[in-house]
């Protein structure tokens, strides 16, 4: 009894630091890039990112005919070509030609705006 009196109580705090850890996360992806998280994870699916890459969190976002973007945030590289960093990044989703002529990704257009967005997203994936 007294063990299922302990696990009722734990459970919630549990799930409170949970939930508190996830914000913590999206805050420090918002404050690197000054995009939003939210916002990030809309473009993805208007710009149709989930065509090409697999996206945890991204509804619809299972290809594989670009890599996998699970665990971005702990790279290294982009593309293999340019250091992990917001401004890097957010450069590459503008225009990835600017950065290799020869990469396989397409120039979506996407707005300055929505490449913080989306870069804010990304960085949510560890």
């Amino acid at each position: 009894m007294l063990a299922s009196r302990l696990r009722h109580t734990w459970l919630p705090f549990a799930l409170l630091s949970l939930v508190s850890a996830c914000h913590d996360v999206q805050d420090q992806a918002s404050k690197l890039t000054g995009g939003d998280v939210e916002r990030g994870n809309a473009s993805i699916r208007k710009y149709g990112c989930g065509s090409c890459h697999t996206i945890p969190g991204v509804i619809g976002a299972h290809s594989k005919v670009g890599p996998d973007l699970s665990g971005f945030a702990g790279r290294a590289y982009i593309a293999g070509v340019l250091t992990n960093s917001p401004d890097n990044l957010i450069t590459w989703i503008e225009n990835p030609q600017a950065v290799d002529d020869k990469t396989a990704m397409p120039n979506m257009a996407v707005s300055a705006r929505d490449a913080r967005d989306i870069a804010a997203y990304l960085y949510t994936l560890r």
